[in-house]
């Protein structure tokens, strides 16, 4: 039932993909808000206790509903219950259109209109970017986002929790930006439990996302880059992710700025900034076949994937 649940919310979501802004959405949004508004006293403590409410409001009627469903052998309302919460988890669709656009823009020579695409995507400031960097991060940020809204869910919906866990991933990942990243949260208290939170729960699906990339790609590659760059991020996570699969495209993502200082010598002044970038960025400069490279990346991982679980719901149901 596992299987055919992912597969029926896939086929959905391409036939009616979830808009980002749906109501679901801003109710959690308003939720995790409203949790920060009662919660938020300055301490660690409190941030872990609005954390453990949100969580727990959540994840034990979606468990409660799937474990009546199995209990009385409400078989299909089960599955229909799967698909659901997949489908309203799952965010394949979410922002591929704002890919698709930019490597449109870029095949016809508008940049102008794919810095545009990219700072709504992003919400960065794309002032000057020329197409070799509007493709690196349109590249990085579908591969971080095909990560954390599809292969991290099929994680945690193949564990013990189900559905509940698949919703565990996704509010946390959420949380994680939302009570550390706008300005007034930043470097305060009430959400490093919900990064440290998210960091663990994120730990394994990131490994398996790489292994994903590094199988369905150039396999030599992307082990090597992930064993020799992955750390030089300042996000572990994104790092991993983004050398795997730089290391599987052969071509160089990261961030100069963010990366260079940490490997430079105490002379670093002295040091000529494209040597620093060659030893930290292995790989090609991205161009724009680079964006057809990675759909087909995204998708051969997707089929892995896919074939992976098939293989595994066969030898349970057998066994």
């Amino acid at each position: 039932m596992t299987f055919f649940s992912i597969l029926c919310a896939l086929l959905i979501e391409q036939l009616k993909p979830l808009r980002a802004d749906n109501q679901v959405y801003a109710g959690i949004k308003a939720f995790a808000m409203r949790i920060e508004s009662w919660f938020n006293a300055g301490e660690q403590r409190n941030g872990r206790m609005g954390w453990i409410l949100m969580m727990a409001s959540l994840m034990v009627p979606i468990y409660l509903v799937y474990w009546l469903c199995m209990r009385y052998n409400l078989v299909f309302l089960a599955f229909a219950w799967n698909v659901l919460i997949v489908y309203l988890t799952l965010g394949f669709r979410h922002y591929s259109h704002y890919f698709t656009n930019i490597q449109l823009a870029l095949n016809t020579g508008d940049e102008a209109a794919a810095r545009t695409l990219l700072a709504e995507w992003t919400h960065l400031d794309t002032v000057g970017m020329d197409s070799t960097e509007i493709t690196r991060v349109a590249v990085e940020n579908a591969l971080i986002t095909t990560h954390r809204n599809v292969f991290g869910v099929f994680f945690w919906f193949l564990m013990p929790l189900g559905p509940a866990g698949a919703v565990m991933y996704r509010v946390s990942e959420y949380l994680s930006r939302a009570w550390n990243e706008p300005d007034h949260m930043r470097n305060e208290a009430f959400g490093q439990f919900a990064a440290k939170a998210f960091y663990w729960i994120d730990w394994i699906p990131v490994r398996l996302t790489a292994i994903a990339f590094a199988v369905v790609g150039n396999f030599e590659d992307a082990i090597y880059a992930w064993r020799n760059f992955a750390n030089r991020w300042a996000d572990e996570a994104k790092g991993i992710i983004l050398a795997a699969g730089g290391g599987a495209m052969g071509v160089r993502l990261g961030t100069p700025n963010e990366n260079a200082p940490q490997l430079l010598p105490a002379d670093a002044a002295t040091v000529d900034l494209s040597d620093a970038e060659a030893e930290v960025l292995p790989g090609e400069e991205p161009n724009i076949r680079a964006l057809q490279s990675t759909v087909g990346l995204v998708w051969r991982a997707l089929i892995l994937w896919m074939i992976l679980l098939l293989l595994t719901s066969s030898v349970v149901w057998l066994g």
